[in-house]
């Protein structure tokens, strides 16, 4: 994990405001602890070392991977999951290969769209370069980092009506973000987030949706920094996760088949989340993978996996045991 995030032992004394950052990790070892399990919190930033010295004097039979970083850049993490297969080390959550693919969310659009899955219409502005706006590609337009998570550099600027403010926020994300750009039709409708675990036997979990009951007059339902790290803000209006409501069976069934080939298209194994629009035609666009997606006791993979039947202890047993039999399959 990252060292910023290393949890304490107990919440004793401690706000739930302070702890929102390190929530998952928090949630991970201490369910692992009472579960029987030796747990070594690592935090891990700059150096690989502390990795390879950690493994060779602890010896841990698995890694719980919660890392989604590695030099501040969102794209190493494979990076250190691949060192981790070098030292032949079991781990859980997404190989390599898939947290490669997925992180470049134009190349992953590319490919689903080669297997007629329906992604938004898209374009992407590499640093250093001026926007370019495609004619097929009417406003309104959603920009956003082509390579961060986390909604990083998402606000309600991020859609936009006009060539010169689609200028503007691409420019914001190459200079405030770091990052190159990525331009896509915006899809009005509903967001909903499909919780995939396994590595050859897929598990769908329930449909769970993002609601805003409160939203200030003109904004766009989307998912931005404040919606998703702002407990204040969710509060104020009205933004929670729950079940979603309203679903044919036949959309579901959609939902869930789409959703095992997006998981094998790009190569995932693990556990992911896979985000979609559900547009009012009844379409449903792929938007991004986010595999080894925030797990915390309280969103909404875990909700869904409660939903499923799955109870919090379950769910992380069943991780570490997708971890262990990659690790046996590859031997």
């Amino acid at each position: 994990m990252h060292p910023s995030l290393v949890p304490p032992d107990t919440l004793k004394g401690i706000g739930e405001k302070e702890s929102y950052a390190w929530k998952t990790e928090f949630d991970v070892v201490s369910t692992l602890r009472k579960m029987g399990h030796d747990v070594r919190p690592l935090g891990v930033q700059y150096e690989l070392l502390p990795i390879r010295d950690a493994v060779e004097d602890w010896k841990p039979h698995v890694v719980f991977n919660l890392l989604e970083e590695f030099h501040g850049i969102s794209e190493f993490d494979s990076h250190v999951v691949s060192y981790l297969e070098l030292l032949r080390v079991p781990y859980t959550g997404c190989n390599p290969r898939g947290l490669m693919i997925a992180r470049g969310k134009a190349l992953s659009k590319k490919l689903l769209h080669f297997h007629r899955i329906h992604v938004p219409a898209f374009t992407v502005v590499p640093r250093g370069h001026r926007v370019r706006r495609p004619r097929v590609m009417a406003f309104p337009l959603f920009v956003k980092s082509l390579t961060e998570e986390a909604s990083l550099g998402i606000a309600q600027a991020s859609v936009v009506e006009s060539d010169a403010k689609l200028e503007e926020r691409v420019r914001f994300v190459h200079d405030h973000v770091g990052s190159d750009a990525i331009v896509e039709q915006f899809i009005e409708g509903r967001e909903l987030y499909v919780g995939v675990i396994g590595n050859h036997r897929l598990r769908v979990l329930p449909v769970w949706e993002l609601k805003f009951e409160n939203l200030a007059a003109g904004s766009a339902a989307i998912a931005t920094a404040r919606v998703k790290h702002d407990p204040d803000y969710q509060e104020k209006r009205g933004i929670f996760q729950q079940q979603a409501e309203d679903l044919s069976e036949a959309l579901v069934a959609r939902i869930v088949r789409t959703s095992k080939r997006v998981y094998r298209t790009l190569e995932l194994d693990g556990y992911a989340r896979i985000d979609y629009r559900l547009a009012g035609d009844g379409v449903l666009y792929f938007l991004e993978a986010n595999p080894n997606p925030d797990i915390a006791t309280t969103n909404e993979f875990a909700s869904a996996a409660e939903e499923a039947g799955m109870k919090y202890r379950e769910l992380l047993a069943k991780i570490l045991s997708l971890g262990l039999q990659r690790s046996r399959a590859e031997l």
